[in-house]
């Protein structure tokens, strides 16, 4: 009687499907990704990248074990095409400030967005967006926000590592004031009476703008459980005014909900 061999072919091991999307934003966050460059062929060993159209004419259709979304959701036709990613991402990350917080561009929300069409748009009657420029996580369910304006490198590779081995990503959720304390820069509110909107911005930008003298803008967007009033109040007696301290609640997180609602204390304050 004729042995069967033990030996088995095994089939080779599924690739996870990453995919990349982009909506309102500058593309700052995705060029992040390709700018990766070592660390992201590493990663690419790792997964398929089944559908970036910012570095590859190569499309596979979905489902996708992972989806890497930059951009606020500004137009009706975006607010039913995150759903539609949404249904056929397993895991859904949100990268940069204007998927997190809504991005510059949710300016408008606290303005008539048809008065800047009219002004910019020399046939407004063409253009069709919404009120609001919102963050993703207003429309659909979101697994992890990552923040940042443009986001780290480092931090995406984390994060990308971890959803791929199934753990929780190691992004840290303190104030950029612990990265400063760490990297021995002196606290330039404190030393030299400069605004700063380190003690409520999240860390992650490597103390960028303290490093050089300059008060924090808040790219990395709200710390987690941030005291943005006691902040605020330390501007003023630094001299800010109202409309200051307005204005710097408004800019890369503008959507941010305690960025925002900061804002909105102190335009009122103004009037």
């Amino acid at each position: 009687m004729e042995k069967k061999s033990t030996e088995t072919q095994s089939k080779p091991k599924r690739k996870p499907k990453l995919a990349v999307w982009k909506f309102a934003s500058c593309d700052g966050c995705q060029l992040s990704l390709l700018d990766c460059e070592d660390k992201l062929l590493a990663v690419a060993g790792e997964l398929e990248i089944a559908n970036f159209p910012e570095a590859s004419r190569l499309v596979q259709k979905g489902p996708y074990d992972v989806s890497l979304v930059e951009g606020s959701i500004t137009t009706a036709h975006d607010a039913e095409r995150i759903h539609q990613i949404r249904k056929m991402s397993k895991v859904l990350i949100t990268i940069g400030a204007c998927a997190t917080g809504g991005g510059v561009q949710a300016l408008r929300n606290f303005q008539d967005v048809n008065e800047f069409v009219r002004i910019v748009y020399a046939s407004p009657q063409y253009i069709s967006t919404l009120k609001t420029s919102t963050p993703i996580d207003e429309h659909v369910f979101v697994d992890f926000e990552l923040r940042g304006c443009p986001i780290s490198k480092s931090q995406l590779v984390e994060v990308i590592c971890a959803f791929l081995n199934g753990r929780k990503p190691n992004i840290p959720a303190y104030s950029l004031c612990v990265e400063c304390k760490r990297q021995g820069v002196p606290c330039v509110m404190v030393s030299q009476g400069i605004p700063c909107l380190g003690p409520v911005t999240q860390a992650g930008c490597g103390v960028l703008c303290p490093s050089y003298n300059r008060g924090c803008y808040g790219c990395f967007g709200p710390m987690e459980r941030p005291n943005v009033a006691a902040c605020c109040e330390q501007w003023s007696k630094l001299g800010a005014d109202n409309g200051e301290i307005m204005r710097v609640m408004r800019t890369f997180n503008a959507h941010a909900d305690e960025f925002r609602k900061e804002s909105m204390r102190y335009e009122n304050a103004s009037n």
